[in-house]
């Protein structure tokens, strides 16, 4: 089994949160890797992964920073493949991780989810790889249903709760 989406990590502190990327894409029986690369500390180790990742079959990257937040913008200058990036909450409630990731300049983009979502940026990266894979698209389609399954439910959940003037 080749991976075809990799989780790349500034350092093993953001394992946590990078776990939930790893569910969604284990969920939806995605092959993918997980690794840690620093733009400061392994600039030649992350230009080696970038330029060689589409060469090794890998169609999306999930790129996780906190603080300067380098490394999503790093990886996206050096590669042809789509880099969703995760801003992780290490310092100023995430909002220096999210401008780092979020404000690239033009040509270098990187899709951004929000603080800590990792969550998102795994649903992303198996909405993309469903864009050419029939069975991860029914899958996607199936997860879909089941977000609005809990709606109803909660709905129906909410219609018990008695107020002597909630009118439904």
């Amino acid at each position: 089994m080749e991976p075809i989406v990799s989780i790349i990590m500034g350092s093993t502190s953001d394992l946590p949160v990078m776990e939930q990327s790893a569910r969604v894409l284990n969920d939806f029986k995605i092959p993918f890797e997980m690794n840690a690369l620093s733009a400061h500390r392994t600039p030649e180790e992350v230009e080696k992964f970038a330029k060689g990742a589409a060469k090794r079959g890998i169609k999306v990257i999930i790129a996780a920073a906190g603080m300067a937040a380098h490394l999503p913008g790093v990886i996206a200058s050096m590669t042809p493949l789509p880099v969703i990036g995760v801003p992780v909450n290490v310092s100023l409630e995430g909002v220096d991780s999210i401008f780092s990731i979020l404000q690239m300049p033009p040509g270098i983009p990187v899709a951004t989810v929000g603080v800590n979502a990792a969550l998102n940026a795994g649903i992303l990266a198996a909405q993309i790889i469903s864009t050419g894979n029939p069975k991860v698209m029914k899958e996607i389609v199936s997860y879909k249903e089941s977000l609005k399954k809990k709606i109803v439910d909660a709905n129906d959940e909410m219609k018990k709760v008695k107020f002597k003037y909630k009118t439904n």
